[in-house]
């Protein structure tokens, strides 16, 4: 309850206002009312309905405390056109600490444009994102929905991929020698990290949040988008064994899981289709280590070693990983760590007799954006850390916290990795018979080599070089695409990362020719804007049911 002079404020401003202007509290309060930082700047709000109350007028209850509201600097906000009270979010200390991604201006708007007008989300009806390409095949409309078009970068996946919806066999269609796939990266929201995180989702409606209203969505997504292959992140482990793998084993998916191995319920997942794919090998790998002290954290990876189905080679092969690193953006340093052993584990499994690599795949939420040096050194294969502090690794943060400069080395002797990504032991018996052979010819300067091997202890490196799905930014706008939105962020943090033929138009530049053959990307499901998300309430809404929006790209095996 507020003092009395604040209600008959509110009964003096409700009494000057016409039919059209009065201030109504609809339920949830937040179509209604809004704070700073809880939605962008250029989020458009609910027209209020007329009503006539302003002798019972009252300010919500959660607003919190007079004292606190007192001094919150609240001012009316384009009262004529929205009716929504402007009022800082009580869940921020300061202006400072409102998220980067709710200030941003976007396409050259100014902060104090006026909002577009947008009646409730119940009744949206054929939301239309905006997208790289307008002329895109169309879809049927679903109220609320977003649209995502797909992206050809050769006219023979569409070819084919009108092919596959006519029910052709890609066995007896083309060149055996052909082989394409789908594979989808998706972080589905575990429904015990969303509950342990519900602040993030305060602008969703409470059905939209139950798991028996979410899971019907996801699988549903999963059906429409058939993927070959799925990369799921977020997997609680009770929901997969009661109905995920069930689910996906009836849509004719082989399912492979490892869960975290700390106290939180949820892990990784690859599925295959078993029309396409068989199982080689598969490998999980524990980011937690007992005796190593910067190894606390119970993340996980698994990478596993398939085998194409109609391939003209027996012994072809592709490796697929998958994971989800830590989120602390202080803690850069386990990070890299996390990504060093997953490497390690990758160039074990896709290594082959002659020295090269099977194509790879790794998908996975890497809790990173683009450009940061984790993402770099994912795709330029390097990463010169000396100096870096570990707040400065994922790139989460515009003021990073995290200040302390990263070890030299980041990770100790007893992990078994060498700062060149792969595990030592196999490294060390690969090296000894080309060391045997220079080793009578070497000069004696122990001592230089010493010196050298100190100066480039702060270089990680790995032996693939991979290119990146997505590109991150829309090019004409320059905008960011975005995989991930809630009520505090919306960012790219989720990646589909492959090792690219050399005949890939698609690929960044700079592809060693250390595979044996490589993958060209055919075609990929294109993402959208924060703004485009924040049409239909972010993530989860009504017809999303993750807090991730998930990936798909279309491949085509290449042989040397």
């Amino acid at each position: 309850m507020l003092p009395r002079n604040v209600q008959r404020l509110g009964r003096d401003w409700i009494t000057h206002w016409n039919g059209s202007q009065i201030l109504a509290l609809n339920s949830p309060v937040s179509s209604c009312v809004r704070w700073a930082g809880h939605y962008p700047p250029w989020a458009s709000f609910p027209l209020p309905i007329s009503a006539d109350f302003s002798a019972n007028w009252r300010f919500p209850p959660l607003f919190g405390p007079w004292r606190q509201f007192q001094i919150s600097n609240w001012h009316l906000d384009n009262y004529t056109q929205s009716c929504c009270f402007h009022l800082p979010n009580p869940s921020m200390k300061s202006e400072g600490e409102e998220p980067l991604t709710k200030k941003r201006r976007l396409g050259g708007q100014d902060d104090t444009s006026t909002p577009e007008q947008e009646t409730n989300l119940s009744n949206q009806k054929d939301v239309t994102c905006l997208s790289v390409a307008q002329n895109e095949e169309k879809h049927g409309n679903k109220k609320g929905t977003i649209k995502r078009h797909w992206e050809y970068f050769c006219q023979q996946s569409k070819t084919m991929k009108i092919a596959k919806k006519k029910g052709c066999d890609q066995s007896s269609t083309g060149s055996e020698a052909a082989f394409d796939f789908t594979v989808m990266s998706y972080n589905i929201l575990s429904q015990n990290l969303l509950e342990d995180n519900s602040h993030l989702y305060k602008h969703c409606r409470q059905r939209l949040l139950f798991w028996t209203y979410r899971f019907p969505n996801i699988l549903q997504e999963i059906k429409e988008l058939d993927a070959d292959v799925l990369c799921l992140q977020e997997v609680q482990e009770d929901h997969y064994r009661a109905e995920i793998k069930s689910s996906l084993e009836s849509l004719g998916y082989h399912c492979e899981y490892k869960m975290r191995t700390g106290r939180k319920p949820d892990g990784c997942a690859i599925c295959f289709k078993t029309s396409k794919f068989s199982l080689i090998s598969s490998n999980p790998v524990e980011f937690f280590r007992r005796d190593i002290p910067l190894l606390d954290r119970d993340n996980v990876g698994l990478v596993l070693l398939l085998q194409p189905r109609f391939h003209c080679k027996a012994n072809a092969a592709i490796c697929i990983a998958n994971t989800h690193l830590l989120y602390n953006p202080r803690r850069g340093d386990i990070k890299l760590t996390q990504l060093a052993m997953l490497l390690a584990e990758i160039a074990s499994v896709a290594s082959q007799k002659d020295g090269s690599f099977c194509p790879i795949i790794i998908c996975g939420d890497f809790n990173s954006v683009p450009g940061s040096p984790l993402y770099r050194f994912i795709k330029e294969g390097k990463l010169n850390y000396e100096g870096l502090a570990i707040g400065k690794v994922s790139g989460q943060e515009q003021f990073p916290r995290g200040q302390r400069i990263l070890s030299i080395p980041i990770w100790p002797k007893k992990l078994g990795i060498s700062q060149n990504c792969v595990y030592e032991i196999k490294h060390q018996q690969k090296e000894e018979n080309a060391g045997k052979k220079l080793e009578a010819a070497k000069p004696d300067n122990t001592q230089e080599i010493v010196i050298a091997s100190e100066k480039l202890s702060s270089k990680l490196r790995h032996h693939f070089k991979l290119s990146s799905v997505y590109s991150h930014y829309f090019p004409e706008t320059g905008i960011p695409e975005v995989t991930t939105c809630h009520s505090r962020s919306a960012v790219t943090v989720d990646y589909i990362f492959y090792s690219a033929a050399n005949d890939d138009t698609a690929a960044q530049p700079g592809a060693e020719d250390s595979f044996c053959g490589g993958l060209k990307l055919l075609g990929r499901l294109a993402l959208v804007t924060e703004k485009d998300l924040w049409t239909v309430n972010g993530l989860p809404n009504e017809n999303n049911s993750s807090d991730h929006l998930p990936l798909l790209a279309e491949f085509r095996l290449i042989e040397r």
